[in-house]
């Protein structure tokens, strides 16, 4: 019987240059901003994507422009309030690369939460994901390629009090990330989640900032001492740390890798 060659998309070569080449792919991150998104946008860009950075801070959207000039890619401005869900569905249409990095967090018992925040905090960071990712697959499925890479948390495998609506946000996330790479698999996408300890990010610096005043200690202190009371590594991720991660999800040794999380939590979890 003759052999007839497979159509099946073939696996790179296990050696060789497996260098990041994003040249004619367009990515779409949100919450580019700042903090994790803004890393990013910039490492996409440097890998030669035209990238759609997402935010509500036009501003911060303008300087990220700025920073992205002179880079292989280029990047685009996008300002957006993730809660319109439609717009945010139609944006992400003829988009190769997802980043659902957006989010925002409260921290507050349970019983004193406002439901209307707990809403918002669903919307912003499990709904609006859901949304973008349906209206990128189509472009994805077509092509035979993407990657979508859903910026978790620690706090996404595991929980901690007074966070009730950003835990039960990135639970979710994970959730939708793996039925996410079940569909896609057949379709040649992968889907992953970045599962980061405390960050460097603007929202991390205002949490040490108000534990700071209420337990009347350095800040220093609340870095080490309560929030990474947990972690074996005892400072904060770096930005650009998790945006390599982002990038090594989407490089070609990666292309096996779809269906989990990718945990940088400095040893939390290995308690």
């Amino acid at each position: 019987m003759a052999h007839t060659p497979s159509t099946a998309p073939q696996p790179p070569a296990p050696f060789g240059d497996s260098a990041l080449d994003l040249a004619g792919r367009t990515a779409l991150v949100t919450g580019a901003a700042g903090g994790i998104g803004r890393a990013c946008a910039l490492r996409l860009a440097a890998a030669g994507a035209t990238v759609r950075g997402v935010d509500l801070d036009a501003g911060g959207l303008a300087e990220l422009r700025e920073a992205a000039a002179g880079l292989p890619g280029t990047v685009e401005a996008h300002p957006l309030d993730l809660t319109d869900l439609d717009a945010a569905e139609r944006l992400a249409a003829g988009t190769d690369v997802l980043v659902n990095n957006a989010g925002l967090q409260l921290v507050s018992p349970i019983e004193d939460f406002p439901p209307e925040v707990f809403r918002t905090v669903l919307t912003v960071m499990l709904e609006a994901p859901f949304r973008l990712v349906r209206g990128a697959l189509p472009h994805m499925y077509a092509r035979g390629w993407g990657r979508i890479v859903n910026i978790s948390s620690v706090h996404g495998l595991r929980a901690s009090a007074y966070k009730s609506a950003y835990v039960a946000a990135k639970h979710g996330l994970e959730g939708l990330s793996k039925v996410t790479a079940l569909e896609g698999a057949a379709h040649g996408v992968t889907s992953n989640c970045v599962c980061p300890g405390y960050v460097r990010t603007p929202l991390v610096e205002k949490q040490i900032e108000g534990q700071a005043a209420a337990h009347g200690i350095p800040a220093e202190r609340v870095v080490t001492e309560i929030m990474l009371a947990d972690s074996a590594l005892k400072r904060l991720i770096e930005p650009a740390e998790v945006a390599a991660a982002v990038a090594y999800l989407c490089a070609p040794q990666s292309s096996f890798v779809t269906g989990t999380s990718l945990v940088m939590d400095g040893g939390w979890s290995a308690h």
